[in-house]
């Protein structure tokens, strides 16, 4: 069964980068110890710092339906909220070649 890809994009508002990276930081460790989480990387553009990615593999969806619903993730979702300057572009693959 092939497994579960995210690039989840997100966007501070340019004066949130460094608060919004402190709790998008706090919440790696956790993710990287679910069950079903093969890889959660969490990466910052070097010309724009307000600019985060999220790129994640999971080992099927109900893994990844998990994580969403986990606390560390609901509690960061609404902590980030106001440090945001958009909505998170989520976008799920699946490899193919």
């Amino acid at each position: 069964m092939p497994t579960i890809r995210v690039v989840a994009h997100i966007k501070a508002q340019p004066d949130q980068a460094e608060k919004l990276k402190g709790l998008l930081t706090a919440q790696v460790a956790p993710t990287r110890s679910e069950d079903g989480c093969i890889s959660y990387v969490l990466m910052q553009n070097n010309s724009d710092p307000a600019d985060f990615v999220f790129v994640e593999e999971w080992r099927d969806l109900n893994a990844l339906k998990a994580h969403i619903k986990s606390p560390h993730i609901q509690q960061g979702r609404e902590a980030r909220a106001a440090l945001l300057g958009g909505e998170p572009d989520i976008r799920l693959y699946t490899q193919i070649a």
